[in-house]
């Protein structure tokens, strides 16, 4: 028996265009050049691996030369007018002089000599050249077949000498409807979870799925069911990813946290985990509008569950999901320790609050009075009192919303202490229809004498053209030259790193701090204090990458930090 066994992908390989699945275009517009006597004497089949372009190829190639039925595809390239060549292994320009000697031949059996090359783009730069004049005028009965999954490495002067047909990736649908066919001809009792399994898991290659299934009727036997088809594959299962979404939901931390160690220590990738976890999001957010089922190829019994799932989340909610394990899938691939990288993802989705949550709080801002509290209910008379004196006037109470376009460096504005509000340094935090602004800040407006607000890197940053004028007018030319060398780095309290390129700046600054420090008190209301740094390499150093920035920005923003911590905020790097 397994001698004569043969494993389902060249078992059904197709012999005819109605056995080739998807691929409509091509199929029809081959069968009509055929039928119109319009042959052209070279074609170029390109796409993914895996969707029939050589299957195609030799189709073509049987039905020009009329080969019966009884011979196995894989024995056309053992006819007289049928070559197959595989270019990943003869590609080299004496490969091709052969090819070009063997033309000259005219077929012996059949009405054409077809030429199928695969994998063409493997071809050397001096092989194309050497095909390129037979290609242009090659006898009249023979016709070459090219197939390649980069077509973009072919040089363009064998492109424009050829048909192009560029093959798709194959539905989901497609596939299950031929893997239930093949499984009724092997006599394999298969449910629909489990085909749409190996389908999804095929990634629109045919032939992986083929493969697949193959494997599973060797784990299962004859009768297969996605609870054995999930431990042949090792795949994550949907119902672990359903689970895990209910312990969102109910922000069940530890029950997560067992989830995904469980899944691990099941052997499943990382990637792979997030993978799935991703996929899941998307379908569970689209499913919210009935518009985009189509885009979801699930079977009815998981759609339903999906229309479950999602009255439990907002889109917003989704979204903000489907952003962290995206940059999570990103940090996973260069970080020394991944684990930590999803475990933390894993606690962020388990402790995440809910956009309604924030939505009503932001209302609740928008919908305070302007000043003062509301009027008491009373009578609608009222007896007329005497004039009492005129009361001092209170500072009118004002409201500002930081939206996207404001920077962190504009004054910050005191907040009353039943409010936090949070400023953001062109930091995206994903939430949806927050409107954009995630900052509401209600407060009087400060009096004359308060204290002077808190002070950041890039409020110093933004006045500092400001501080060198002021040092300019006050202290001298040379005062102004020797500051304007410096480069501020960094702010601790109010000690504020410089950089200099020489020691003899770092001296005069140094022996001028009280100078300079007063200029600073008169321009921000802040006394800063330099620590000089030299840097001697004459060039100032590359300014850090974007996450590490934002790192630095939640050090020294605790209200930054606390939006992190709180929402999931991540960094936008669009």
């Amino acid at each position: 028996m397994a001698d004569t066994y043969k494993a389902l992908t060249r078992k059904y390989r197709p012999k005819s265009f109605e056995d080739i699945v998807s691929q409509q275009h091509v199929r029809d517009t081959l069968r009509n050049a055929m039928t119109d006597g319009r042959l052209s004497h070279a074609y170029l089949f390109t796409g993914p691996r895996g969707v029939g372009k050589t299957t195609m190829a030799r189709v073509l190639a049987r039905l020009i030369n009329g080969v019966d039925a009884d011979v196995d595809g894989e024995a056309l390239g053992n006819t007289l007018d049928i070559i197959e060549i595989d270019a990943a292994s003869n590609n080299k320009v004496e490969d091709v002089h052969f090819l070009r000697d063997t033309v000259r031949v005219p077929p012996q059996t059949g009405t054409h000599k077809v030429y199928i090359i695969d994998e063409v783009h493997m071809l050397s730069k001096s092989a194309f050249n050497a095909l390129l004049k037979t290609l242009e005028e090659p006898p009249p009965y023979v016709v070459f077949i090219f197939a390649t999954t980069e077509p973009h490495k072919l040089p363009a002067t064998v492109l424009s000498r050829c048909q192009r047909f560029d093959f798709r990736r194959i539905k989901v649908s497609e596939i299950v409807a031929r893997l239930k066919h093949i499984c009724k001809e092997e006599a394999v009792t298969i449910d629909d979870e489990a085909l749409h399994v190996i389908a999804s898991r095929a990634d629109g290659a045919l032939r992986d799925a083929l493969s697949l299934l193959d494997q599973a009727i060797a784990f299962c036997g004859t009768t297969i069911t996605e609870e054995a088809l999930v431990r042949a594959l090792n795949v994550v299962s949907t119902e672990r990813l359903f689970a895990f979404m209910e312990q969102v939901a109910a922000q069940d931390t530890p029950a997560g946290m067992i989830l995904l160690d469980d899944l691990l220590l099941q052997g499943h990738d990382l990637q792979e985990i997030l993978g799935g976890l991703m996929e899941l999001l998307r379908n569970l957010y689209l499913a919210r509008d009935q518009k985009n089922l189509y885009l979801i190829e699930v079977t009815e019994e998981t759609m339903v569950r999906y229309r479950k799932v999602t009255q439990r989340f907002s889109a917003d909610d989704l979204l903000r999901m489907l952003h962290l394990v995206g940059e999570a899938q990103v940090r996973v691939r260069d970080a020394t320790q991944p684990r930590i990288v999803v475990e933390v993802l894993w606690m962020k989705l388990l402790r995440m609050p809910r956009t309604e949550g924030l939505q009503e709080l932001l209302a609740a801002l928008r919908g305070m009075p302007a000043a003062g509290p509301p009027a008491a209910a009373g009578p609608t008379h009222v007896p007329k009192a005497a004039p009492a004196a005129p009361a001092a006037p209170q500072p009118a109470r004002q409201t500002r919303v930081v939206d996207d376009g404001d920077v962190l460096g504009a004054p910050a504005i005191r907040r009353p202490k039943a409010l936090h509000a949070v400023d953001l340094d062109g930091v995206a935090a994903v939430s949806g229809g927050l409107e954009g602004s995630l900052a509401v800040a209600m407060a009087p407006e400060p009096e004359p004498e308060s204290a002077p607000e808190a002070l950041y890197l890039h409020d110093v940053q933004a006045r500092w053209d400001e501080w060198l004028a002021r040092v300019m007018a006050e202290a001298g030319k040379m005062m102004h030259g020797a500051a304007a060398k410096a480069r501020p780095v960094d702010l601790n309290g109010e000690r504020l790193l410089v950089e200099v390129p020489d020691r003899f700046t770092e001296q005069v600054l140094q022996q001028n701090q009280r100078l300079l420090s007063g200029v600073w008190k008169s321009l921000i209301r802040h006394h800063l204090y330099l620590d000089v740094r030299v840097v001697e390499s004459g060039a100032p150093p590359k300014a850090d990458d974007p996450y590490t920035r934002f790192k630095q920005l939640q050090k020294q923003n605790p209200k930054l930090r606390m939006l992190v911590d709180l929402l999931g905020a991540e960094l936008d790097y669009s």
